[in-house]
């Protein structure tokens, strides 16, 4: 009997081992299931279906979220029949809202994403941005964060990222033919203009990785299984500041306004670094006039009705945007037929001039915004909302006198100009100290 009572004691005690073990592993939220992808790509051949993603476990191209833990409100396609006006948009000091700044936002979310290219040993500086952006908007907001890599995320990354984030964090490793040389390239021809850049001291002239990073952000990032999920994207840099108070969400106003493209910074391009991307945009214009927008941006590109480019760009390491619109047959046809004359690599091509000649070109122009009101800062280039009084609405830190809008080298003022509006108060003033 004491034995048959000692094996009945032995039985209990495994049972509530085993079932205390399935009830961690089942509770576990460090392993997340793949996410599904359902906006379809274009490949130059018609639409297709990205591959379903898988988790990561060190030699996929996709890691999923790690050690976070926090509910995303975004999880969703948002709803396009949704009423405005019962959420309204905190836009001026004016409107209902406005200084309701603690706590989590009221209202819909937009199917949208926090996208940011980086290195393991960027860390410390994206962790400096994700900062800003979580103080002054996301802690109220949780839109996800997306983070790629050319190489995969060390624990390090993961770990102090996610613990920033208010949403949740997706790592992914960017697939080998993104972050390569593509095959019609000459790799004698490439190397010799790299060392004639670095001869003529062009900033980033020798670089291969610069390169590829351009390449990747024109033609490929918008594509990346994480990012299949994602209708808008706000792109981060590490190392930006955010100076002001951000009372409204940008992705609904995209949304509800129909902008496809924004930016609050934009400059004249070197013109070292891209001799015949022009050319190269003609010759897309010439053999697809039917993904030219009638009423687009054209004027603010060139000065002579499209024969020459004026330099005019949209810095792009500040963009929110529409994915859809990147992913469309219109914005592939445009990468691939840059892609094939080889620009990126036979001179250097930024990122920047290649999403604005998209812009300007395939968009109508009042889908285009400028946000005065996001005040942002990445070396060397400050933008600082031009308005006393805006500034002191907005508890801005930044100097005025940083302000790069109105400055010489600033295409911002054409912006304006070629688009009828009118300039914020106290532009004047700063153009002065220019």
């Amino acid at each position: 009997m004491a034995a048959g009572g000692a094996r009945y004691v032995r039985y209990i005690i495994i049972s509530l081992f085993v079932l205390i073990v399935f009830y961690f592993v089942s509770s576990s939220t460090d392993v997340v299931p793949p996410i599904k992808p359902h906006i379809p790509v274009y490949n130059g051949n018609g639409p297709s279906t990205p591959k379903q993603p898988t988790p990561d476990h060190g030699s996929t191209h996709l890691t999923d979220s790690t050690g976070s833990t926090h509910s995303s409100p975004n999880s969703h396609k948002v709803s396009n029949n949704y009423d405005p006006s019962k959420y309204p948009l905190a836009l001026t000091p004016n409107d209902p809202g406005w200084n309701d700044l603690s706590g989590i936002a009221p209202g819909p979310r937009i199917n949208a994403t926090f996208v940011t290219l980086a290195r393991n040993t960027d860390v410390w500086e994206i962790a400096k941005s994700i900062r800003h952006v979580e103080d002054r908007f996301n802690r109220r907001y949780n839109y996800d964060w997306v983070f790629l890599n050319d190489k995969p995320f060390d624990d390090l990354f993961k770990k102090i990222t996610s613990s920033l984030v208010s949403g949740k964090t997706h790592y992914g490793l960017i697939p080998k033919e993104h972050w390569s040389f593509p095959e019609w390239i000459d790799q004698d021809k490439a190397a010799k203009v790299r060392q004639d850049m670095k001869d003529r001291k062009i900033i980033y002239g020798d670089s291969i990785s610069y390169r590829h990073m351009c390449r990747f952000e024109s033609g490929f990032f918008f594509r990346h299984p994480l990012m299949m999920n994602y209708e808008y994207y706000w792109r981060v840099e590490p190392s930006v500041e955010l100076f002001c108070d951000i009372h409204y969400d940008p992705f609904r106003y995209m949304h509800e306004h129909k902008k496809k493209y924004s930016f609050v910074i934009s400059l004249y391009e070197y013109p070292e670094t891209i001799p015949t991307l022009w050319d190269s945009a003609r010759k897309f214009m010439k053999n697809h006039p039917e993904h030219i927008a009638e009423d687009n941006l054209l004027r603010f590109l060139s000065d002579d009705g499209g024969e020459t480019y004026n330099r005019c760009h949209f810095w792009s390491n500040f963009e929110i945007g529409s994915l859809e619109w990147l992913r469309s047959k219109a914005y592939i046809d445009y990468f691939e037929t840059l892609d094939k004359d080889g620009g990126f690599f036979y001179e250097r091509w930024g990122d920047a001039p290649v999403h604005s000649i998209a812009a300007g070109l395939m968009l109508k122009r009042e889908e285009i915004h400028f946000f005065n009101d996001i005040a942002y800062y990445h070396v060397p280039f400050t933008h600082c909302p031009t308005g006393e009084k805006l500034r002191t609405a907005l508890k801005c830190h930044c100097n005025p006198d940083d302000n790069f809008d109105w400055k010489g080298y600033s295409c911002t003022s054409k912006f304006f100009d070629v688009q009828g509006l009118k300039k914020p108060e106290g532009w004047e003033e700063e153009s002065k100290k220019d």
